[in-house]
């Protein structure tokens, strides 16, 4: 523990110079890792949801050895109870072009975007550069539609990201990376009926002992997101599910329950 007496200087740092910022970090903790949790002790209180303009004095600095740069909030009053919400994460970076071969216009996005039309760009996406971080793109605006798993890489046109045609209107990172991933997956809904649990990639799924080619209900626990397939070998419509429960089908955006393959995000930053 160490510390620091400007974080909200710490936090625009964190977001824009990852690996000087982790290196820095990791001298003033004596602590090798690859994530660094920001701890804030508060009194009992509203929990602000941004740096505060006059922090406490005692602002200490948590490590956790996930695999990319989150940051998170941890709020403790003096009863030792302890509250969790999201500060901020470093969500990497992604480039669409218009055009094949990363030609034409383009749209450069750090964050959330619900709406390529809203920055001045076409939703014609044929070619994108993910320079960090993993995404989750939609064929609709508002996070909507047939999603693509895209991670760091070029893909120099739209067939390189399993998509039929150049549509495109939103996307978002995946805010769940790390090294302990572990996912269950239940047959019936609401977490009923046979369950199988995986902590790796699995291209067919009824190789693990399900009898059926259905999931309808699913928890994600660690700090890794996964990807489901319709087919197996990893092909077909796809589907992300991040740290959470999910207790049917359609709360990820899934049509029917059918999925036969399913793979961890890997997330380079």
């Amino acid at each position: 523990m160490s510390n620091i007496t400007d974080p909200a200087k710490l936090l625009r740092t964190a977001h824009t110079h990852t690996e000087q910022t982790q290196q820095q970090m990791k001298r003033k903790c004596g602590v090798g890792t690859n994530l660094f949790i920001l701890l804030f002790c508060y009194g009992p209180g509203p929990h602000p949801r941004s740096p505060p303009a006059n922090p406490p004095s005692h602002v200490y600095i948590g490590v956790s050895n996930f695999s990319s740069l989150t940051l998170r909030v941890w709020l403790s009053d003096r009863s030792n109870n302890t509250y969790r919400t999201n500060m901020s994460q470093y969500s990497g970076k992604i480039t669409f072009y218009e055009g094949k071969c990363f030609t034409g216009r383009k749209l450069e996005v750090r964050g959330d975007c619900d709406n390529f039309q809203d920055r001045g760009f076409m939703n014609r996406v044929n070619s994108i550069r993910v320079e960090s971080g993993a995404w989750i793109c939609y064929d609709h605006p508002d996070f909507k539609g047939q999603q693509y798993i895209l991670e760091h890489g070029e893909y120099p046109e739209f067939q390189r990201w399993n998509s039929h045609n150049d549509h495109m209107g939103s996307c978002k990172p995946i805010r769940m990376h790390g090294e302990h991933y572990r996912i269950e997956l239940f047959e019936g809904g609401n977490f009923s009926g046979q369950c199988v649990e995986m902590c790796d990639d699995c291209p067919f799924l009824q190789s693990r002992g399900f009898s059926k080619n259905c999931i309808n209900s699913v928890k994600v626990y660690g700090d890794g997101a996964w990807v489901m397939y319709e087919e197996p070998n990893f092909r077909g419509r796809m589907y992300v599910v991040e740290r959470g429960h999910y207790c049917s089908h359609n709360e990820w955006q899934a049509q029917n329950p059918n999925i036969q393959s399913i793979r961890r995000v890997a997330n380079y930053f």
